[in-house]
């Protein structure tokens, strides 16, 4: 087991859409894997003929059920403990895209993304920075096409379906009511430039501490 100390835990979430995966790249961007651990929710979904259906027999892949959560607080309990932890990639509905093995190592800085992590008790009161992206609705349906359809493999009436029935009464019960709980606000509506810039120096002068 390694000897680091407990590690420094930011928490990013937002509605699907907002822009928390692409806000993540940017601000770990220039930092090693020794310097910060990132999780992303996503890679916890439980299998799908696990996930439970609406009224017209549509898998929900939206509701905080949908996400084995229990164990991601397990592996979140291990990296405090300097533990590393290994999990198969979820690939949602890509049967063109082969899971990778994912390893987690510890390090000073652990960043958590995902829709419901400040939904969960377990994994919010882990959270010493709670960072909440937003955008409007209009650009999160964009955004939220691009996605599903190149990356998951979803047609554009799923997509549709989704968002209206699973995606948007998910962020208004689920994801919106938290947005008061987090400390800083992250506006996406035409850049997040100046929020990276932020989060950025912060996360850099909590390693120049460390040091």
């Amino acid at each position: 087991m390694s000897t680091i100390n407990k590690p420094y835990i930011i928490g990013i979430t937002g509605g699907s859409g907002s822009g928390k995966t692409t806000f993540l790249k940017e601000i770990t961007e220039g930092f090693t894997s020794e310097q910060l651990c990132i999780i992303s929710q996503d890679d916890y979904y439980k299998p799908r003929e696990e996930q439970k259906k609406d009224n017209e027999g549509i898998k929900n892949f939206d509701l905080p059920d949908s996400i084995h959560s229990e164990a991601l607080v397990v592996d979140l309990k291990k990296l405090i403990n300097g533990e590393v932890v290994e999990r198969l990639e979820y690939t949602f509905n890509n049967d063109e895209k082969t899971p990778k093995k994912l390893v987690f190592k510890p390090a000073p800085i652990l960043i958590i993304e995902g829709l419901f992590i400040f939904h969960y008790p377990e994994v919010a009161e882990l959270l010493e920075l709670k960072l909440f992206v937003e955008a409007k609705e209009t650009l999160k349906v964009i955004r939220r096409i691009k996605r599903d359809r190149l990356e998951r493999n979803y047609p554009l009436d799923d997509v549709l379906y989704r968002y209206a029935k699973h995606v948007s009464p998910a962020y208004e019960q689920y994801i919106l009511p938290y947005k008061s709980d987090a400390h800083i606000i992250i506006n996406n509506n035409t850049n997040f430039n100046s929020g990276v810039d932020v989060v950025k120096g912060f996360i850099q002068s909590k390693l120049n501490a460390l040091v």
